[in-house]
């Protein structure tokens, strides 16, 4: 029986928090975070993990970052106003209809929408673990704050190759070599 903060494939889907074209101009390293959670949508498909996207207010801050559109496979879509995803329209319900125990939580901002929903989450048992280099704010003091928070309320820190090995659990199978060659 493996540990329950170790992220299971069959318990696991992965949540992206509105990574929206507004943001292009405003974050200093937005190439490595959509490099990330490219990985990380990937590799969802090849893990058959569910995979849910939420966009804030698309009207005014656009819609999601084409690198990452682009690289999506099937997957549920939230659109929002209130900051935490938990808050949106039959998000909950969603969850709950997956059967799925485990949120990988990536995108934007980190102290604001990925902080909040983080914590609804958590109060509503879910477990989640917070990918460190697929998390980002306009100022990174404003990340490592939500990043502190999030953690210090019982959030599970994770990286883009500490998730996707967990869920490999094993080298040598197919998913291993398809899951490698994305983070190579």
């Amino acid at each position: 029986m493996r540990h329950p903060r170790i992220l299971d494939s069959k318990q696991a889907m992965l949540l992206i928090v509105d990574v929206q074209e507004s943001f292009r101009k405003q974050l200093r390293d937005l190439d490595n975070l959509t490099r990330n959670i490219t990985i990380l949508a990937e590799a969802a498909k090849i893990l058959k993990l569910p995979v849910v996207l939420t966009e804030q207010y698309p009207q005014g801050l656009g819609k999601t970052i084409s690198e990452i559109a682009a690289c999506l496979g099937e997957h549920k879509y939230f659109e929002k106003t209130a900051f935490s995803c938990c808050q949106a329209t039959g998000f909950l319900d969603m969850l709950d209809g997956l059967g799925r125990t485990q949120v990988i939580i990536c995108g934007i901002e980190a102290h604001v929408c990925v902080n909040q929903t983080a914590h609804e989450l958590m109060q509503h048992d879910y477990s989640v673990h917070v990918v460190s280099d697929a998390i980002a704010s306009r100022n990174p003091k404003n990340k490592e704050l939500g990043w502190e928070k999030m953690i210090s309320s019982g959030a599970i820190p994770s990286a883009v190759e500490i998730a996707l090995f967990e869920m490999l659990g094993e080298s040598g199978t197919e998913q291993f070599k398809a899951v490698q060659r994305l983070v190579k």
